[in-house]
């Protein structure tokens, strides 16, 4: 089975990273909470993390025709967490999952959808 690294590849990283984040916080009612269950939170930043890198490897042509998408804060969200984790704002991961992440997914899904 070929396993070709295209931006049909990273997309669907990309968006099942995504799934496992909503999966694995879905019962989490608030930063607090997730903020205390450090191994959801560590899961959680690894994902962001992961998707950042992902998104790093689409084409230029993919980046630049989808400039709705918001390839800068998915960049910037890694930056914070891998030279900031100390000081990582808890309120703003969990923002991100509870009110960008459903906007970002259909995003990408139709991305994903357009390229197939």
């Amino acid at each position: 089975m070929d396993n070709i690294k295209d931006d049909k590849y990273y997309l669907s990283k990309i968006i099942d990273d995504i799934y496992f984040i909503q999966e694995q916080t879905k019962e989490i009612k608030d930063a607090k909470e997730f903020d205390d269950n450090e191994l959801v939170n560590s899961a959680v930043n690894f994902k962001f993390i992961q998707i950042s890198e992902n998104s790093k490897k689409l084409s230029t042509k993919c980046l630049e025709s989808n400039k709705d998408i918001p390839w800068h804060k998915i960049t910037g969200m890694r930056n914070k967490i891998v030279h900031n984790y100390d000081n990582v704002f808890i309120d703003v991961i969990f923002d991100t999952i509870t009110k960008d992440l459903p906007v970002l997914i259909v995003q990408l899904k139709e991305l994903f959808d357009k390229i197939s």
